[in-house]
């Protein structure tokens, strides 16, 4: 009876585990695999997905954005905590409405930042720059100035 049980029960898991989308393998993506597509609201900035689908409400997702040297996000902000590890390059942000590159502070590889919902703030690449940007979707970006 024990063992009728556990296998069920592990059976239920897989199945929920099924159903909701858990990948049964590893997902690798290299700077060099990556599908590399422009960013619409960031000249020169191109994105690359890693897993998820940051347009799901509730539903984890992870990208990583490439910035040219001297490429700006300019003030904006997300519905949603938007978490940023910086890979490579330098990435200098400031918050804000305005871009103050005095104001910024610079971030290299292995720094990360959470910025909360709601948040104005502002990015510049120093040097070509890549990042991985993760969080619960929906990832939506609110530019202050268009």
């Amino acid at each position: 009876m024990r063992l009728m049980r556990s296998i069920l029960t592990g059976l239920g898991f897989a199945a929920a585990l099924t159903a909701i989308g858990v990948a049964s393998a590893p997902t690798i993506v290299t700077p060099d695999t990556a599908k590399w597509q422009p960013v619409p609201q960031f000249k020169g900035w191109e994105m690359a997905p890693i897993v998820g689908n940051p347009e799901k409400a509730g539903a984890y997702y992870a990208y990583l954005l490439k910035a040219p040297s001297g490429g700006a996000a300019p003030p904006h902000f997300h519905g949603m905590t938007e978490n940023v590890t910086v890979l490579s390059g330098q990435l200098m942000v400031g918050i804000g409405d305005k871009m103050d590159t005095s104001a910024m502070k610079p971030l290299g590889p292995g720094s990360v930042v959470s910025i909360p919902a709601g948040v104005h703030h502002y990015a510049m690449a120093k040097g070509e720059t890549v990042i991985e940007v993760s969080g619960i979707g929906p990832d939506t970006t609110t530019l202050l100035h268009k």
